[in-house]
């Protein structure tokens, strides 16, 4: 008895200390289906039976509620309004499971973040963390002052582009962006609406040399998704591509490449690597110091 006792107060304090893996979803700009890949990957996650908490970081301009066909009552925006408002009153879930916190969207819910804010939000996610196993962050389409200490602190990074010269050249520009803020941070490529395999992976090539010939930076290449009419068609129905069109090829390549993060075989592990806890203590001990 006194075993059992011993070996459910371990469980209990191992239950404690386990934190979510925390994913940033980035562009470096807009319209390259950045969201979209946020909101399935979520849905693949929650699919696997993982506890998945979606967050939408593109205030004022948000889309997953879109996506995901609803409209939550309270956005970012109220938590930031009113110093009232609990992180957990923001929080929705939607048919399939998955839990998300909506940015909202329109001029109105713009709103302007000052340094106590930041440090809110911050104290927030550090409780939220032991509440899920991943949180993915849906960033805004290039940087900004409020989500770059958010940056900071998440686990890994997924930069989203497309095989335009545009988009290519602006990935480059926010992952050097960050690079020189945290050398340390890791970069997992994905490119999306490739017309082929081959168009896809040469466009994440080209990314990757350019990181190691300018910045002396190995990065990883996640996966390709391809063009794909089933896209259009989910947004229209406000339906995730993972529910409508779970054959679709897009919803297959966003499978494949979650497949891929959970076995590990790109991830990044370093001994010395903090967790997301650490880096926002580290922050917010910075700002108060």
């Amino acid at each position: 008895m006194i075993d059992q006792a011993q070996g459910l107060r371990l469980k209990i304090l191992e239950s404690q200390q386990r934190s979510a893996k925390t994913i940033a979803v980035v562009s470096g700009k807009g319209g390259v289906g950045k969201s979209n890949f946020a909101v399935n990957f979520s849905l693949a996650l929650q699919n696997k039976g993982r506890k998945v908490l979606l967050f939408d970081m593109d205030i004022g301009m948000g889309n997953i509620h879109i996506i995901l066909g609803k409209q939550p009552d309270k956005t970012i925006t109220d938590f930031i309004n009113n110093p009232e408002t609990k992180i957990e009153e923001i929080i929705f879930t939607d048919g399939d499971g998955t839990s998300y916190i909506s940015a909202g969207n329109g001029l109105h819910n713009i709103v302007e973040w000052d340094d106590i804010d930041i440090e809110r939000l911050l104290n927030a996610l550090s409780s939220l963390v032991h509440s899920y196993e991943y949180i993915v962050f849906d960033m805004g389409a290039g940087a900004a002052h409020h989500t770059m200490e958010l940056l900071m602190a998440v686990d890994d990074i997924f930069v989203v582009t497309t095989p335009e010269p545009t988009a290519v050249t602006d990935a480059y520009s926010m992952m050097k962006y960050i690079y020189m803020k945290d050398k340390e941070k890791q970069f997992y490529l994905i490119c999306n609406r490739a017309e082929s395999e081959n168009e896809g992976i040469d466009t994440l090539n080209r990314l990757k040399l350019a990181m190691v010939k300018f910045l002396n930076k190995e990065v990883y290449l996640f996966g390709v998704l391809p063009e794909d009419r089933a896209v259009r068609k989910a947004v229209t129905q406000q339906v995730p591509l993972l529910t409508s069109f779970p054959q679709s090829a897009i919803s297959l390549s966003i499978c494949r490449v979650l497949e891929q993060y959970l076995s590990g075989n790109t991830t990044y592990t370093s001994s010395e690597k903090k967790g997301f806890i650490s880096n926002l203590k580290r922050i917010l001990f910075r700002r108060n110091g």
